[in-house]
């Protein structure tokens, strides 16, 4: 029996050493500091959902083009999804397929005919208080499968909002300090319970914090397009203003709704046209990244 489980505990542990209190660890609080210089991250400091996800993009992408190291280069891509001049300046994020197609593709070298992706949707849905006609969309990403849940929290308090139900949602909070355990692959006897949290809260949905991200995961070019057929139900359902839209291409002029028709050559979807709203737009809450409220 314990040779049953023993690959699967050195799995836990070898990805519990990617997040390590060092720089040796892939993800560690350390090297996440030294990626984000760009988008202002520095200890101490405040930092909207963009930048957070910008973040772990340029984190995720640099460990990947390292060579030589298995350990810190794990086979996975993370995809910012954002809106016009790069989501910077407002508009309606939008999921580019063809651009999803080529770099989960091109990520593969042969090895995978997809790199498993996950998907970031950093969002603005009002000023002080969230829209109210956005949060029956939040609660239906949850019922993906593809769902890592929702970046945020009430305002000036962070979290990880990992379900609803009703108008509550439950989340975990990161924000106690625990001692620093040293995560090695040749000690798998390590406590690890403060890498979980025992406790799981809830507030009401629509007091959540309008800056926020969503996260999705999509492991292999199936998922992806069974992902990509929800969220088009999804803006179907948005009466005008979806949380994000779908293309085919970057020429697109529209967004666009997807189905499983594929084109025999490119592997990129036939779309149909139809014309959809931005986050924002019906309340005047688009605006500059650097003018989000800080989680």
């Amino acid at each position: 029996m314990l040779s049953h489980w023993q690959p699967l505990e050195e799995k836990y542990v070898e990805i519990l050493h990617l997040f390590g209190d060092s720089e040796g660890s892939a993800y560690s609080i350390h090297n996440l500091l030294q990626a984000g210089k760009t988008y202002g991250l520095s200890p101490g400091s405040w930092v909207g959902p963009y930048a957070m996800c910008r973040t772990w993009e340029t984190l995720a992408r640099s460990k990947r083009e390292e060579t030589g190291n298995a350990d810190v280069s794990p086979a996975m891509a993370i995809y910012v999804v954002s809106g016009d001049e790069d989501g910077e300046r407002g508009g309606a994020p939008v999921l580019c397929i063809e651009d999803i197609v080529k770099h989960c593709s091109g990520l593969s070298k042969g090895e995978v005919d997809w790199t498993p992706v996950v998907f970031l949707v950093p969002l603005v849905l009002g000023l002080d208080k969230i829209n109210s006609r956005y949060l029956p969309l939040l609660a239906a990403t949850f019922s993906f499968p593809q769902s890592l849940g929702i970046l945020g929290g009430r305002p000036g308090a962070s979290t990880y909002i990992i379900g609803v139900q009703d108008d509550k949602a439950f989340y975990l909070d990161p924000h106690e300090v625990q001692p620093v355990v040293d995560i090695k692959m040749d000690k798998l006897d390590v406590d690890t319970s403060s890498y979980h949290c025992n406790t799981v809260r809830h507030f009401p949905l629509d007091s959540i914090d309008p800056s926020l991200a969503i996260g999705f995961y999509c492991r292999d070019k199936s998922d992806f397009d069974d992902f990509c057929i929800r969220a088009s139900e999804l803006v179907d359902q948005s009466n005008g203003a979806p949380l994000f839209t779908i293309t085919a291409t970057r020429s697109s002029a529209t967004s666009v709704e997807y189905n499983d028709r594929l084109t025999s050559d490119t592997g990129v979807p036939e779309l149909d046209s139809f014309d959809a709203g931005a986050p924002g737009e019906s309340d005047g809450s688009s605006r500059p990244e650097d003018e989000w409220q800080l989680l």
